[in-house]
C-alpha cells in the first residue's frame, strides 16, 4: 500500500500548475462570476443556415486565484448520466474555498436531447464531438463548436470532457489518456486520469501534427497543450446512482489533484489499461459494425472477456430468421456491446479491447 500511495503522490506531482488566473471577474457567455461566487448563463449560438442555440454554462469563480478547469458533457445529448452528473457537480464546488475557476457545461448537443437522438445532432447530422474546431458560419454544430474552442477550451489550463453509452451502447465505465508525445503534457494528462478514479483506461495515441488530431474535443484540447480527462460512464439511455457518482466523485477528485479544493485523495484502485486509438504499442480496439439493416441479439455482455472469434451475438431478419453470427475480432475485453435490437449498415455493434500489461512508449499516428 505506501508503495502504491507514494506512486499516486509522484503522478500528481507531474501535474504543473500554471500562471495563476488573478482577473477579478471570469466570463464565459453571458454568465459573468466575481470572485467567490457562482454565475449560470449561456453561450448563444446565432441562427444562420440553420437555428440557433443556447447552450447551459456555469461559471464558478474562487475566491482565490488558481488554474482554469472546464468540464464538458452532452456533446452526444443522449448520453444521460454524464449530463446529469455535470448539473450535480455545479453544487458540489463551494465557489468560496475553490482556487481558481471551474467552467461546466453540462448539455452541448441540446437537439439531440430533446429529439432523444443518439450520436448527431439532428439540426445538421453531424457529430457534436467531430467537427472542432468548428467553423463560424457553418452550420450549427459547427457554430457552436467554434464558440466552445473560443470561449472554453482556449482560456482553460485543463479540459475534462465526459461522456458514456449512449442509448444503443451497453458500456462499462472507463477513461482514456490521450497522450501527443509531448512529455510534461502527456504526464499532466496521465496524473490526472489517475486522479479520477475509473479502473479501466484507454491508451490514446495521438499525433498532435496530424490534419485531423483536433477535431474531437479531446483532441482539440491537446493539440492546444492542455492537460485532458476522458471518462465514460452510464448506458442505454439508463441512469444510475452509481454511475453518476463515478462522474461527479472523478470530478471533484481532479479538482483535488489540481489542489484547487481540500478534496483528501488516495491512491487509485489497481488500474486495467486498455488498447485504444492510436498505435499503443499496436494494440488496437476493435469494433464490429452492422453490414445490413435487421436485429441484433447479444449473447455476451460489457466487461465480459473474449477470445478471437468466439460468437458474442447473432443477427436475424425481422421474421426472427438468423442471418449471421458475430464475433468477436480479437482477444480482449468487451467495453460496449450494442444494447438494442436495432440495427442499420454501420451501427457498432460491439467493441473488443485488448488488454495491456502496462502502458506502452507513444508511437505517433
Amino acid at each position: 500500500m505506501r508503495r502504491a500511495v507514494l506512486s499516486f503522490a509522484f503522478l500528481l506531482a507531474a501535474v504543473s500548475v500554471r500562471a495563476q488566473d488573478t482577473r477579478p471577474t471570469f466570463s464565459v457567455g453571458t454568465a459573468t462570476a466575481a470572485r467567490g461566487t457562482t454565475a449560470m448563463g449561456s453561450l448563444v449560438v446565432p441562427a444562420a443556415s440553420d437555428s440557433g442555440l443556447r447552450i447551459a454554462v456555469a461559471v464558478i469563480h474562487g475566491a482565490r486565484p488558481g488554474p482554469v478547469v472546464a468540464f464538458v458533457a452532452g456533446a452526444h445529448g443522449t448520453e444521460y448520466a454524464s449530463i446529469i452528473a455535470l448539473q450535480r457537480l455545479i453544487s458540489r464546488i463551494d465557489a468560496r474555498r475553490l482556487r481558481g475557476t471551474v467552467v461546466i457545461v453540462p448539455l452541448l448537443n441540446v437537439a439531440s436531447f430533446l429529439a432523444m437522438k443518439p450520436h448527431v445532432n439532428p439540426v445538421d447530422g453531424k457529430g457534436m464531438n467531430g467537427v472542432y474546431p468548428g467553423d463560424s458560419v457553418g452550420t450549427q454544430s459547427q457554430r457552436a463548436l467554434a464558440l466552445i474552442t473560443r470561449e472554453i477550451v482556449i482560456p482553460s489550463d485543463y479540459v475534462v470532457d465526459l461522456h458514456g453509452g449512449d442509448l444503443d451502447e451497453n458500456l462499462r465505465p472507463y477513461s482514456y489518456w490521450f497522450r501527443g508525445g509531448r512529455a510534461a503534457q502527456d504526464s499532466a494528462s496521465r496524473a490526472l486520469v489517475m486522479a479520477f478514479g475509473l479502473d479501466h483506461v484507454f491508451v490514446n495515441d495521438v499525433n498532435p501534427d496530424a490534419p485531423n488530431a483536433g477535431r474531437s474535443l479531446s483532441g482539440q484540447a491537446l493539440v492546444r497543450g492542455k492537460a485532458v480527462v476522458v471518462a465514460e460512464a452510464g448506458r442505454s439511455g439508463i441512469v444510475t446512482p452509481e454511475d453518476v457518482a463515478l462522474l461527479v466523485n472523478g470530478s471533484l477528485n481532479v479538482l483535488g489533484a489540481l489542489k484547487m479544493t481540500d478534496r483528501l485523495l488516495h491512491a487509485a484502485r489497481r488500474t486495467t489499461w486498455l488498447g485504444g486509438g492510436g498505435r499503443a504499442g499496436g494494440n488496437w480496439s476493435a469494433r464490429v459494425a452492422a453490414d445490413s439493416a435487421g436485429v441484433f441479439i447479444a449473447t455476451a455482455t460489457r466487461d465480459q472477456r473474449v477470445r478471437k472469434n468466439e460468437t458474442i451475438g447473432y443477427t436475424t431478419d425481422y421474421l426472427g430468421r438468423r442471418t449471421g453470427d458475430i464475433r468477436s475480432p480479437i482477444n480482449g475485453l468487451i467495453t460496449f456491446i450494442r444494447g438494442v435490437p436495432s440495427m442499420w449498415p454501420k451501427a457498432t455493434l460491439v467493441n473488443v479491447a485488448p488488454i495491456l500489461a502496462a502502458p506502452p512508449a507513444w508511437v505517433a499516428p
